[in-house]
């Protein structure tokens, strides 16, 4: 039998999808990448903003109306947080919210005999105190590394605590097993993921912290690179920074989440930081680790917003190196403090700021990848399309180049950069 899977959201997604395909394929599904042709169709859902949880719904009708006579099954947290709703979509046949996916084809194994008969499994993620294992086969050149489930922050305008539940850490001895794993199968390039990565091992209350977990990849897995994924500014400890100056595989590339460039803002976000302590990382960054990459994520239009602490955010925007920004416009999620706060910014206002941030936002990122124009860089080439590979370099820029007859997909190969295009760098193979 076949399955097919749609994935929206993040990184932990992915994971979590690629997790739950070794699932199907040892109890001997083959994975379909057309959902026409699969007897199940496994939706992985987001509803961390509010066009997250619309494209989840849209995606899962899709799904219904196009696969009448497959397994229909819709997993993640669009479905934890409304999974009412989502169990009233005709063609639904079973529901999971962010635990149980360790059981999905016993699940499936059960609907198929019970045609017709809907199977709703989506508890209290209040009673979530134990990091859910999956077995796991990446599917692709870089391997994603789940290390952590859940957050403790709380954000004022934040759903996922409400749907991923607090924090819940991985055992170092189940990282090493995975480790073993992808050393084994020859992945060379690693990127450690979770919701709060950065609260990696506070749950065990022993001390053990995100470094301990990078270190366990380092002498485990020993990737040629190890690249961390998103980090909060007041988690980037002295012994994390000093690990990534001092070892070469870990990328020069960190994302680290602002939200707003306004201190009245932050405060009414419940974010732990002001954006003087933002700002003396960053530069600290920018200044003693070469050529690194420093992303963020900001939000406008939060409540309260005015046109002068807006403003405020642009200045601060403009006053800091960073070479990736990825803007969202509030989004009024219920359950959460925001949505009870006065002062809700109306959507045209929202719509008009995004576009203000994403103009400084293209000119930062040409600022940095142009002045790799002529220089020679190293990628990892992951993907041939038409005839052209494309692949990241340690800083996280997409570089493509005209396919040789040589390189071949996980290969590392040195491309020197001539130009510019709407996704990245161009070059060709040296």
């Amino acid at each position: 039998m076949k399955v097919a899977f749609y994935t929206l959201g993040c990184k932990v997604n992915q994971y979590e999808t690629e997790a739950m395909s070794k699932l199907f394929e040892s109890a001997g599904y083959e994975i379909s990448p057309e959902s026409e042709t699969a007897d199940v169709v496994v939706v992985n859902t987001c509803t961390v903003t509010g066009p997250g949880s619309q494209k989840s719904r849209q995606i899962i009708r899709k799904s219904a109306r196009a696969n009448k006579n497959s397994i229909l099954v819709v997993v993640g947290c669009y479905s934890q947080n409304n999974p009412d709703e989502v169990a009233k979509i005709d063609g639904v046949d079973i529901v999971i919210g962010t635990k149980d996916r360790s059981k999905i084809v016993e699940l499936v194994e059960t609907a198929l005999k019970n045609r017709g008969q809907k199977i709703q499994r989506v508890g209290d993620v209040g009673d979530l105190h134990e990091f859910e294992e999956l077995p796991h086969a990446p599917h692709r050149t870089r391997a994603f590394l789940k290390i952590e489930d859940g957050c403790d922050n709380f954000c004022s305008y934040c759903i996922i605590p409400y749907v991923r539940g607090r924090v819940r850490s991985r055992s170092p001895e189940s990282i090493r097993r995975e480790c073993m794993e992808l050393k084994n199968s020859g992945y060379r390039e690693i990127v450690l993921t979770g919701i709060h990565m950065g609260a990696y091992g506070r749950d065990f209350k022993n001390g053990t912290t995100l470094v301990d977990a990078v270190k366990i990849v380092l002498n485990t897995a020993k990737p040629k690179r190890l690249r961390l994924g998103s980090i909060e500014s007041v988690e980037m400890s002295e012994e994390l920074i000093h690990l990534i100056k001092k070892d070469p595989r870990i990328c020069n590339h960190v994302h680290l989440p602002l939200q707003s460039g306004s201190d009245e803002i932050l405060k009414a976000m419940h974010r732990p930081y002001t954006k003087k302590q933002f700002s003396d990382l960053v530069f600290r960054l920018f200044d003693e680790i070469p050529d690194i990459s420093i992303g963020t994520d900001l939000i406008v239009g939060f409540p309260g917003e005015t046109d002068e602490l807006f403003e405020e955010t642009v200045e601060f925007l403009d006053s800091l190196p960073l070479s990736k920004i990825h803007v969202f416009p509030y989004s009024l999620r219920e359950g959460t403090l925001a949505a009870t706060m006065k002062n809700q910014i109306d959507a045209k206002t929202k719509k008009r700021r995004v576009a203000r941030i994403l103009e400084i936002a293209e000119i930062k990122t040409e600022i940095f990848i142009g002045s790799y124009i002529n220089r020679t860089v190293e990628i990892i080439a992951e993907t041939n399309t038409d005839g052209m590979f494309d692949g990241l370099t340690k800083n996280y820029i997409r570089v493509f180049a005209p396919e040789d007859g040589k390189v071949k997909p996980g290969d590392f190969v040195k491309v020197k950069i001539y130009g510019l295009n709407k996704d990245g760098l161009t070059g060709y193979f040296v």
